[in-house]
C-alpha cells in the first residue's frame, strides 16, 4: 500500500540529551520525506547539542560527545530544515508527546517560528495503542511479522524512523476497509483522518499549559456554534487562573503574561500566549 498524500509527509525520530523540553537538546534527527508521488528521501543527521551528553544517553543510543564533536549545532541547520519541512505533514512514534514539542523548541531557540499547528501530526504509537496497546518493538512484530532486533539496531533514530515508517504502513494495511470488516476498527488512508485519530488531548501548546475547553456564557451554559457543537476557547491549565479563558485573563491580569514570558516555560507556551494576545489586540 502507498500512502494517500496531498502534500509531503515527514516520518521522523529524534534522539536527545534527555526528556526536558527546556533544558535538553537534539543529538540525532532522522527522517523519511515521502512525496505524494511515492518518492522517498532519507536523511540522518547527527547534531551537536552544545552540552555534554549524559553517560546513560550514550549507553542507550551509542552516541557520545566524540560523535557530535565538529557536527553542526541545531541553529546552524535550522533554516535548511525549515525549508525542507515547509508545507509538510509529520508522523512519528510518540511524536505528538515528545518529538514534535522538542523539534518546535529547537526551531524557536534558533529564532525560527515553524508553525506545527498548520500541519497534520500523525502519531503511529497512538494508533497502535488504540488498536493493540503495545510499544514499538511489539508493533513491529505485530504489523511487520519480524522481530525488530533482527532488522534494526535499537535506540538509533535512523533505525527507529525506518521501523516507524514500516509500522505505519502495516497499520494502514491491517485496518484498511478492504481487510478489516469492523467499521470501528478501520483506518482511512488519509493524513487528516490519521492525524485526528492520533490526537489524545486538547492541548493548545505542546506542554499542555493551555488547553481547549467548551466556551460558556455568563450563566455557565455551554455556547454552541451553528453546527450545534460546543464552541471551543483556550483556557489556562495550571496556576491561579486554571480553567479561565486565556483571552479574558490577558485583559484583566496582563502581568500574568509578563510573568510567564520571564518564567521557566517552554518557548512554545510563550509563543502560543503571544499569538492569542496579538489576536485579541486586533479584535479590539
Amino acid at each position: 500500500m502507498r500512502l494517500n498524500l496531498n502534500k509531503p509527509l515527514v516520518v521522523f525520530d529524534l534522539e536527545t540529551t534527555g526528556l526536558d523540553l527546556v533544558k535538553d537538546r537534539i543529538i540525532q534527527l532522522s527522517y523519511i520525506k515521502v512525496s505524494p508521488d511515492g518518492q522517498e528521501k532519507r536523511v540522518n543527521l547527527i547534531v551537536n547539542p552544545g552540552k555534554p551528553i549524559p553517560a546513560e544517553v550514550t549507553a542507550l543510543t551509542g552516541i557520545s560527545d566524540a560523535d557530535v564533536a565538529g557536527k553542526p549545532l541545531f541553529k546552524e541547520i535550522a533554516a535548511r530544515l525549515c525549508e525542507e519541512f515547509r508545507g509538510c505533514d509529520f508522523a512519528g512514534f510518540n511524536s505528538n508527546h515528545f518529538d514534535i514539542p522538542m523539534l518546535a523548541e529547537e526551531f524557536l531557540r534558533a529564532g525560527i517560528d515553524f508553525d506545527f499547528s498548520k500541519c497534520h501530526l500523525i502519531d503511529a504509537q497512538t494508533i497502535f495503542h488504540k488498536m493493540e496497546r503495545r510499544n514499538l518493538a511489539a508493533a513491529y512484530k505485530f504489523y511487520c511479522g519480524r522481530a525488530m532486533e533482527d532488522d534494526f539496531e535499537a535506540h538509533r533514530a535512523d533505525q527507529d524512523t525506518e521501523a516507524t515508517y514500516r509500522v505505519l504502513m502495516g497499520e494502514l494495511d491491517k485496518y484498511s476497509p478492504e481487510t478489516e470488516p469492523d467499521p470501528e476498527r478501520q483506518l482511512q488512508n488519509d493524513v487528516a483522518f490519521l492525524a485526528d485519530f492520533s490526537r489524545q488531548n486538547n492541548n493548545v501548546d505542546f506542554a499542555g499549559r493551555v488547553v481547549w475547553a467548551d466556551m460558556k456564557d455568563a450563566q455557565g451554559n455551554v455556547v454552541t456554534g451553528p453546527d450545534g457543537k460546543p464552541r471551543q476557547v483556550e483556557v489556562f491549565n495550571f496556576g491561579k487562573h486554571k480553567g479561565e479563558p486565556v483571552a479574558q485573563v490577558l485583559r484583566y491580569d496582563p502581568g500574568y503574561y509578563s510573568w510567564i514570558l520571564s518564567g521557566d516555560f517552554t518557548y512554545n507556551t510563550k509563543q502560543v500566549l503571544t499569538r492569542i494576545r496579538l489576536r485579541e489586540s486586533k479584535l479590539g
